[in-house]
């Protein structure tokens, strides 16, 4: 029996099953192997040493955005509009058959911006050079998920549904569990927090099913089976996800009004051109970007070429990246900006910066 078989009895056998205090511990079991052998099917053969063409796209830029979603959904327009690459739109399905790379620059970044070919239903599985686009997707530091307004539902639970079976959790934060294996000493189980789906009892049966028998846990929220398999598998990604519903013009304005309304999500016209300016925003706020300036001793601040950091960067982050010896010749410096209580006012390697703040270092 081949990995997709067992996979597939293993969720027959999910769903057959009823869900209640006398079954738990066979679910979680049953959970635990899908994952397992969802794991074995997205693993590349070791034989496979070639990659696709058009898929080892370099990382590049300040940033990383995957454009995923159904064939002919708009993402090749998207990706003409937004940036100055071409990408080849038709109105016929898998116009689009490799990765195509542009760069969005918006406040001083530059964005990478890819446009994948289309996902079909059974992507997780390698159908339609589906695991070769789930792969790109999952070095990405955001996700758009393009889809067509008038049957956005559909689309956004069946490519959530593949997504998630290959270990992309999209705007979910990290189970906060703490997860160690040992040599030796047996499973040591602890939890912060009163436990409501998990128990001891479960969670050592799902580490037996990974020949885990040495290991120490720690809850610290009420998990569920599926956040502790996470866990122990390790190699989940959890990424920011933006619905990003196109064709909105042919749809009616209540309709446009519902889609707009639903968490994280975009409404947009290629074709009109419609909502552009917002969405790239959107993007630039779930990247969690910022933009700081540098200034020399009296000099004005150099506002043509800023240093583009993540979010909550401190003055050490800044200090790494003009010049890797900054740190060790630091004194003090000066911030202007809204992270400061006064303008100018002197801070230390540890002082948050925030968007748009100038930066003078003063070394020793």
């Amino acid at each position: 029996m081949g990995i997709l078989e067992k996979i597939s009895e293993v969720e027959k056998e999910i769903a057959r099953t009823q869900k209640n205090k006398a079954t738990e511990y066979h679910l979680g079991l049953l959970k635990a192997k899908l994952a397992k052998y969802r794991s074995q099917l997205i693993e590349p053969p070791k034989s496979a040493s070639a990659k696709g063409e058009g898929f080892d796209v370099m990382k590049s830029g300040d940033a990383r955005v995957a454009l995923i979603g159904f064939p002919s959904v708009g993402k090749s327009t998207f990706l003409s509009l937004m940036t100055s690459t071409e990408s080849e739109c038709a109105s016929y399905e898998f116009t689009t058959l490799t990765c195509i790379p542009g760069v969005i620059e918006y406040n001083g970044a530059n964005i990478q911006l890819l446009d994948l070919p289309g996902i079909i239903e059974g992507a997780s599985q390698g159908k339609g050079r589906g695991r070769q686009v789930i792969a790109v997707a999952r070095t990405s530091d955001v996700v758009i998920m393009m889809l067509d307004a008038t049957k956005g539902g559909i689309q956004r639970g069946l490519l959530e549904k593949e997504l998630e079976s290959v270990g992309i959790r999209l705007n979910k934060p990290k189970p906060h569990i703490y997860f160690k294996q040992k040599k030796g000493g047996g499973i040591a189980f602890n939890s912060t927090v009163p436990l409501t789906m998990l128990s001891e009892k479960l969670c050592q049966l799902i580490l037996h099913e990974y020949k885990i028998f040495n290991a120490e846990v720690l809850l610290r929220e009420d998990c569920t089976t599926d956040d502790f398999i996470d866990v122990i598998v390790g190699n989940r990604v959890y990424l920011p996800c933006i619905y990003v519903y196109n064709k909105i013009d042919q749809i009616n304005m209540e309709e446009v009004q519902k889609l707009a309304r639903e968490p994280c999500s975009v409404v947009i016209s290629c074709e009109m051109k419609l909502n552009l300016d917002f969405l790239l925003e959107v993007i630039w706020d779930y990247l969690a970007l910022i933009r700081v300036y540098t200034k020399k001793r009296g000099e004005r601040p150099d506002f043509e070429g800023g240093l583009i950091l993540r979010r909550a960067a401190t003055v050490e982050h800044v200090c790494h990246t003009i010049h890797r010896t900054l740190v060790s010749q630091f004194k003090y410096c000066l911030v202007w900006g809204t992270s400061t209580k006064y303008s100018p006012q002197r801070v230390g390697l540890n002082h948050r910066m925030e968007h748009d703040d100038v930066i003078q270092v003063v070394k020793k």
